[in-house]
């Protein structure tokens, strides 16, 4: 007998959805679909999309040598905005994938395959969700706010790409990351060349994490002609992922020492050694890769939240040096 059948998850659920969550615990009933579709009880991709702009944040504060009060604001903006939008993000994921949901095992029990919610429901969702994220986004400097506003374009295409390009996941990056250089621009009111590296470091952090995450589905996707990183590279995945891996340490190691050029060297050094930690974080997943197993593929990916928090105590000591 399974563990679920002898203790039945509550009605609803989501399949891959943590198990326990506060949404399933604690959220009123009538409020679950709609947290279900925003992915508040898979809160990994809030802090995969969240991090980028703490990167960002930080190196903006050890390029400038200052950190304010507006700063703090710009952390829980961030933090919350990455919620909302991750939120209606996936919402319009969901809307526009919602035939294909419900031909794969793992999505098929999503609100709207489900029937838990319906299209027009979802929509005002996540009209709602971008609403409310947008008088967040008003709070910063002008250069932040039209590139929040330039960040819905590759939100929007996401969903699409896998229907005409075997590589989704460089879209998801273009999303995903798009939070360093809006949280440098926050507290530069600019973008420059060290921003722009650190987003392309973060794209390929994503081609990483992504790629072992799609494994999860490569049945089902080749079954429903559904295309992806994890499909394209098959046996190969291992050797692609080293290279994401190695791409993402080097662009990182690049974006810091462009943002800490005029510090110290022993700012310098520390702060090179956060994208040097993280990579060996990453190594560690590359050594547990086995594209045959979900869940240790689910738990790999899980796991890139504390990857992606690695170089934070790092670039704070760097600062105080």
């Amino acid at each position: 007998m399974t563990e679920n059948a002898q203790t039945p998850e509550p009605a609803g659920t989501v399949t891959d959805a943590v198990k326990g969550n506060w949404v399933d615990r604690l959220a009123p009933a009538f409020a679950r679909p709609y947290l279900r579709l925003s992915r508040a009880d898979r809160p990994i991709g809030t802090w995969l999309l969240y991090l980028p702009c703490l990167w960002g944040l930080s190196l903006a504060i050890l390029a400038t040598n200052s950190a304010s009060n507006h700063d703090l604001w710009t952390v829980v903006g961030c933090g919350i905005g990455a919620f909302l939008m991750r939120g209606a993000g996936c919402t319009w994921n969901d809307i526009t994938d919602r035939n294909i949901d419900g031909q794969v095992e793992r999505t098929r029990s999503r609100p709207i395959p489900s029937g838990q919610a319906s299209v027009r429901a979802a929509l005002i969702w996540m009209i709602a969700q971008a609403v409310i994220a947008f008088f967040i986004l008003i709070t910063f400097y002008q250069t932040a706010i039209w590139l929040g506003v330039i960040a819905l374009a590759p939100v929007a295409i996401y969903p699409f790409a896998k229907r005409f390009t075997w590589w989704p996941q460089i879209f998801l990056g273009l999303a995903f990351n798009w939070g360093a250089l809006l949280a440098w621009a926050a507290h530069t009111n600019n973008v420059g060349p060290a921003p722009l590296v650190l987003y392309m470091a973060g794209i390929a952090w994503t081609l990483f994490y992504d790629t072992i995450y799609a494994h999860q589905d490569t049945e089902d996707d080749a079954l429903i002609g559904v295309r992806s990183t994890a499909r394209l590279f098959g046996e190969d995945t291992r050797k692609w992922l080293r290279l994401f891996l190695t791409i993402t340490v080097i662009l990182f190691g690049a974006a810091v020492v462009m943002a800490c050029h005029e510090r110290s060297i022993l700012s310098l050094v520390i702060a090179i050694g956060g994208p040097w930690a993280m990579g060996w974080h990453l190594t560690w997943q590359l050594q547990r890769f086995d594209a045959d197993d979900n869940d240790g593929l689910l738990r790999l990916f899980r796991s890139n939240r504390n990857a992606g928090l690695i170089p934070l105590p790092f670039f704070a000591i760097a600062f105080l040096v």
